[in-house]
């Protein structure tokens, strides 16, 4: 199937991406295999030069697409994608996204006949004003959210607590972005976007950390106002002295049928003591700790390690790495061998510069000291944790 990017060309209904665990723009589900995020042009020009040795540490870039907010005939708001080109065969679109699935999840739990609770008669009020499809008026309602869809957090007291079923995260950006589009921006404005590999589509319950990786967060291009602030969340977080700082994560618990999850503020405070209990939290199912995951992730992070080295000129600037791995215990083979499921990749290229990328005023010499020293401390540490220090 071939779908030409035009307006009377049949769209592709963009729903959040539940599994986003960190980061600021809003990532959005295309297909089952693909997401899609707002085009910087930075980016781009990363993935279409991408070293061939860093490709499989990075998601597959897929091309760009037109995005739009599209209003129905019943005056429902969503955001739609109109491909350049498609290629791959037919789309396999659900007719219920997983957010309108929420949404009606929370209307059957909520009304019990009679008058709606405080929260949800707010939530409804607010949807019917703005005219919005369910989806989008739940992505919204961060009370609606709050109050009444169960998971497990932590309290500040560091017990677990119910308050959500999936990660909040993914929602808070998509909200954000929808709300600024709707405000700033016509509804026929065409957005561009990039397509990127869902780099998460093969597992069951995806177990994400997201590190934001080295001693220096801001681009060459920040602000004096923007830089002195990176530079002072650097230096009150492990960034300074590990070359990482924990964005967020979910971890699937296999005692309770819920994700535990940690946001960037969580990641902040963390000592060094809290970044190696954070990093063992990770591993942990909340029945026993997941040991076999050791040797496989430090694998891979000593070949990406070796794969920086020889980038000559390249700085991550505020990029993230993802550890990835399945939180349904492994399966043995016909031959007993136990397959485990481990992924590592960079994500977020809006800062990174490189010797020759567009418009630089600023080259580096020989690979990135900061992205290497947070790989060296990374492995470091789980090693120690391997080894019961």
């Amino acid at each position: 199937m071939v779908v030409q990017d035009s307006m009377d060309a049949p769209g592709v209904p963009l729903e959040p991406f539940l599994h986003q665990v960190g980061g600021h723009l809003s990532v959005l589900k295309y297909d089952e295999h693909t997401v899609c995020k707002p085009l910087i042009s930075q980016e781009q020009r990363f993935y279409e030069s991408l070293p061939l040795a860093m490709k499989r540490f990075t998601p597959q870039y897929k091309g760009t697409i037109t995005v739009h907010l599209q209003k129905d005939s019943r005056g429902h708001l969503s955001l739609v994608a109109n491909p350049l080109k498609e290629s791959r065969g037919p789309f396999k679109i659900s007719t219920q996204s997983a957010a309108v699935a929420i949404w009606q999840t929370l209307q059957q739990t909520t009304s019990g006949g009679g008058a709606l609770p405080l929260p949800q008669w707010q939530h409804t009020q607010r949807a019917h004003s703005l005219k919005e499809s369910p989806a989008t008026a739940l992505l919204r309602s961060e009370l609606h959210l709050k109050a009444h869809v169960p998971s497990l957090v932590e309290d500040v007291k560091g017990n677990q607590t119910e308050r959500r079923s999936f990660n909040p995260w993914g929602l808070h950006c998509h909200q954000a972005h929808l709300s600024r589009l709707c405000t700033e921006y016509p509804e026929n404005k065409r957005h561009r976007f990039l397509l990127l590999e869902n780099v998460v589509s093969q597992y069951k319950h995806p177990c994400i950390l997201d590190l934001k990786m080295g001693t220096r967060q801001h681009g060459d291009d920040a602000s004096e106002e923007k830089k002195a602030r990176h530079m002072r969340k650097c230096a009150r977080s492990t960034s300074a002295c590990l070359g990482a700082r924990i964005c967020g994560m979910q971890v699937y618990q296999t005692d309770k049928k819920h994700f535990l999850f940690k946001d960037k503020y969580y990641g902040r405070k963390l000592s060094v003591e809290g970044f190696r209990q954070a990093l063992y939290q990770f591993l942990h199912d909340g029945t026993r700790f997941r040991t076999e995951l050791l040797e496989p992730i430090q694998r891979q992070l000593r070949a990406l390690l070796s794969v920086i080295r020889s980038q000559s000129s390249y700085r991550f600037y505020s990029s993230s790495l993802l550890i990835i791995y399945d939180g349904q215990e492994t399966l043995q083979t016909s031959h007993g061998s136990n397959v485990i499921k481990v992924d590592i990749r960079m994500i977020d290229f809006a800062h990174t510069t490189y010797k020759g990328s567009w418009n630089e005023h600023t080259t580096y010499d020989g690979p990135d000291p900061g992205y290497i020293f947070g790989l060296e401390n990374l492995i470091q540490i789980l090693q120690d944790i391997q080894e019961g220090e």
